[in-house]
């Protein structure tokens, strides 16, 4: 049986290794000319060759986490169904391969992929698009969004704070920030401007030079409003450069656990999270998806090929296998919007094509 798992894995990952390869060099091609229009743009701003074929570089690991599980689906379908038509896979069940232990062999190898989407798509692909975003940024301008740009809260004991950060410089740093303080009661304590702002390590923000305004309000009529002009002030605050980062880019760039820290912010400040807590369970299934692909290739090695062409049947397994990921992303829509539970709602396609899957291989196990 070591053999037989060794070879069924070994044509497998060659198979998954050649179709991502393609995809992702087509992908490369996609950048590559979106990026010849950004060197004619900003080459008065020193965007040359060389940055945009890092920039495209940079992009890869990103591409490779979205095409990992297609990829296996399509490599492992090619295998399966080469085996039936060969009648390799006759001659491997004759030797001892049964039902259940075909299945066992490709969830085995699952946990490869399964492990790789993982790293690539918590650890590599978030570093390596920030570096990617940083760097066009430098060239071609600042990371912002819309005309206001993002727009974060967060509670502390004696107040509470509306904060606003308009853009992001190359270097990841917050810049053009407006922090409006409340008290408990919503009254208006202070705001304080300032068109840049460091992040240390110890959590608090150093902006500078500050404009600072803070109104006395009382009963009497001895309210007034004291500015200060200040080339530096601290602010101690719990929000981070990943929860900027997640207001002004894509959060599905973000690791797992930044995810989750931003999505615990928002709910524990009384902000709607559905949107990060769709995004946070989705990306903990989405490695599973392997095992999804590779259970929906299965039946494919129990179907005659002889007397069909495998080229339709193939066909017909990659269109199931990107109708999976539409019901993903319909999933993640709909859940958004009937306020679905989070987790339910991300792993209800995955648990939907395993049991059809699974319902379709031991169908066919039958007629055998």
């Amino acid at each position: 049986m070591k053999t037989i798992r060794r070879l069924i894995h070994r044509e497998i990952i060659r198979a998954v290794s050649f179709v991502a390869i393609g995809f992702l060099a087509l992908f490369v091609f996609f950048d590559l000319v979106d990026q010849l229009q950004a060197l004619s743009q900003n080459k008065f701003q020193g965007y040359q060759l060389q940055h945009a074929l890092m920039y495209v570089s940079l992009l890869m690991p990103s591409h490779l986490y979205e095409l990992l599980p297609i990829s296996v689906l399509i490599g492992s379908i090619f295998v399966m169904a080469r085996f039936a038509q060969s009648s390799e896979f006759t001659i491997l069940r004759t030797g001892g391969l049964g039902p259940w232990r075909a299945l066992q062999t490709l969830f085995q190898l699952g946990l490869l992929f399964v492990a790789v989407t993982f790293i690539l798509g918590d650890y590599i692909s978030p570093w390596t698009d920030k570096q990617a975003q940083l760097l066009k940024a430098h060239y071609q301008g600042q990371i912002t969004i819309g005309q206001t740009g993002a727009w974060l809260r967060e509670k502390q004991t004696q107040s509470q704070f509306a904060v606003n950060v308009k853009s992001m410089s190359n270097e990841g740093q917050p810049e053009n920030i407006r922090i409006h303080e409340f008290d408990n009661e919503g009254r208006l304590k202070s705001m304080t401007l300032a068109p840049s702002a460091q992040l240390l390590s110890d959590g608090s923000w150093l902006l500078k030079p500050v404009d600072r305004r803070i109104f006395h309000i009382s009963p009497n009529e001895n309210s007034h409003i004291e500015i200060l002009n200040l080339p530096e002030w601290s602010w101690k605050t719990e929000i981070t450069s990943e929860m900027i980062s997640a207001s002004l880019l894509n959060p599905d760039r973000m690791k797992t656990i930044d995810l989750f820290q931003y999505m615990r912010h928002l709910a524990a400040n009384g902000q709607n999270a559905q949107r990060y807590e769709i995004e946070f369970w989705r990306k903990v299934f989405y490695p599973l998806s392997c095992w999804v692909m590779l259970t929906l290739a299965l039946p494919f090695a129990y179907l005659h090929f002889r007397s069909g062409n495998i080229a339709g049947y193939v066909f017909g397994g990659v269109m199931a296998g990107i109708s999976f990921y539409l019901l993903n992303n319909v999933f993640g829509f709909m859940g958004t919007l009937q306020n679905w539970q989070p987790w339910i709602t991300a792993a209800a396609p995955a648990l939907i094509y395993s049991l059809i899957s699974l319902a379709t291989f031991w169908w066919l196990v039958l007629r055998q």
